[in-house]
C-alpha cells in the first residue's frame, strides 16, 4: 500500500514538474506542441514506475529507505547536472536534463532501497535496517488446519518457529460452523476454536488474528481470499485442503500440508520387518484382515480374515505410498519364520 502512494505522489510530482518546465522560455525552444511534450515526458518518467511494477514481491516499506533514497536519489542528480553542465553548452536541454535526472534518479535510488534494504549496511556503514530472517516465515492457517488440532501439538514440540497469523474472515467461518444446527459441525467448529485458544494461550506460540478489511460478506471465494492473504504477507499457507492446496500451488503460494507432515513422520517400514497388529476387520479381498498402527496407518495380512479381533505378528511385504496415506501389506509369522529367525 505505501509503493502505491510513493507512486502516486511521483506521478504527481512529475506531472506539476512538466507543466512547470513548460512554462519556460526553454521549453518554447525544445517543443513547439507543448501538449504533446507534456504527455512525451510524462511517459519517460513513467516507464521506470512501470518496470518496478513488473517486479513482484516486493517488501513492505520503511520510512528510513524512503528518507536515504530521496537524500542519495538528489544529491546524485546535483552532482550528475555540475557535471553535464560542461558537457551540455545549449541552456534549454540542460533544462530539460535537470529535469528527468531530479525526477528520474531519485525515484530509482527509493525504490532500490526498499527492496534491498537488507543489504544497505554494505552501501553505508554502521547503518542497516531490519532484517527480514527467512527462518521467520509467516504461517497462514485455514479453517480445515484450525479443526484438525494437530498444528498445536506441531507448535508444542519446538521444532517450529513461524509467526501464525489466522484471517478474520476465517475465525467468523469457525464460528458459523461452530454454531451450526448440525451436531457434527457444531463439534468441528468448537474444536477449532479451542485449538485456537490454546494457540492464544501457549507461551510458545506467536498467533494474531489478521483483519484483512474485506468483512464477511464478501463475493471473492474463501480459498481464494486466502490465498490472497498469504501473497501479501509473503507466507506459507498451512492446510489439509486438497482443493485449497492445488489452487494455491497454481499461484506460485507455498502450502503445508499437515496430511502431508504426518505422513514425512510416520515410521518407515520395510519388506522383513515385524510388526504386532490387531485384526480390526475383514479386507476387501476374500481372506485378507485388516488392522491398524497407532499412527492410522492401515495394515493390509493376509490370510488373516478369520483371525478379526486377534492380536498377531506380521511380516511387511510391501509399502505403498499415495496422496491418501501409506498401506502396509503383510502375511502372518508363520513358524518357519520363527525358526529361520
Amino acid at each position: 500500500m505505501l509503493l502505491i502512494i510513493i507512486r502516486s505522489i511521483y506521478f504527481c510530482a512529475c506531472s506539476g514538474a512538466i507543466v512547470g518546465f513548460m512554462q519556460t522560455s526553454a521549453s518554447d525552444f525544445l517543443f513547439p506542441n507543448k501538449y504533446l511534450a507534456f504527455f512525451l515526458i510524462l511517459a519517460l518518467t513513467q516507464v521506470i514506475v512501470l518496470g518496478d511494477v513488473l517486479v513482484k514481491r516486493k517488501q513492505i516499506v520503511v520510512l528510513s529507505a524512503v528518507y536515504f533514497g530521496l537524500l542519495i536519489g538528489f544529491l546524485l542528480s546535483y552532482y550528475l547536472n555540475l557535471i553535464l553542465e560542461v558537457v551540455i553548452v545549449s541552456p534549454s536541454q540542460m533544462e530539460l536534463v535537470k529535469l528527468l535526472t531530479s525526477l528520474l534518479l531519485p525515484y530509482i535510488c527509493v525504490s532500490s532501497l526498499l527492496q534491498t534494504k537488507d543489504d544497505f549496511r554494505f552501501i553505508i556503514p554502521y547503518v542497516e535496517f531490519s532484517r527480514e530472517l527467512k527462518g521467520r516465515a509467516v504461517w497462514v492457517l485455514d479453517s480445515s488446519a484450525l479443526i484438525d488440532g494437530r498444528i498445536s501439538d506441531l507448535i508444542e514440540t519446538h521444532v517450529i518457529d513461524a509467526q501464525l497469523v489466522v484471517p478474520k474472515f476465517i475465525l467468523l467461518e469457525v464460528q458459523d460452523i461452530a454454531d451450526s444446527t448440525d451436531k457434527i459441525r457444531r463439534t468441528r467448529g468448537r474444536r477449532g476454536l479451542e485449538v485456537l485458544s490454546k494457540l492464544q494461550n501457549s507461551p510458545i506460540a506467536e498467533i494474531r488474528v489478521h483483519d484483512t478489511g474485506d468483512g464477511k460478506d464478501s463475493t471473492i471465494p474463501v480459498d481464494q481470499r486466502l490465498v490472497e492473504v498469504a501473497k501479501s504477507l509473503n507466507g506459507l499457507l498451512v492446510t489439509n485442503d486438497f482443493n485449497l492446496n492445488k489452487i494455491a500451488g497454481v499461484q506460485d503460494v507455498d502450502v503445508i500440508n499437515l496430511n502431508e507432515v504426518a505422513g514425512a513422520l510416520r515410521p518407515r517400514y520395510l519388506p522383513g520387518e515385524r510388526i504386532r497388529i490387531k485384526i480390526i476387520k475383514e479386507g476387501e479381498t476374500p481372506g485378507q484382515g485388516v488392522g491398524f498402527l497407532d499412527d492410522g496407518t492401515m495394515v493390509v495380512c493376509e490370510q488373516a480374515a478369520s483371525l478379526v479381533g486377534t492380536d498377531i505378528d506380521t511380516i511387511v511385504t510391501s509399502v505403498l505410498q499415495s496422496s491418501a496415506g501409506r498401506m502396509i501389506f503383510s502375511r502372518q509369522v508363520h513358524h518357519t519364520d520363527e525358526d529361520d529367525r
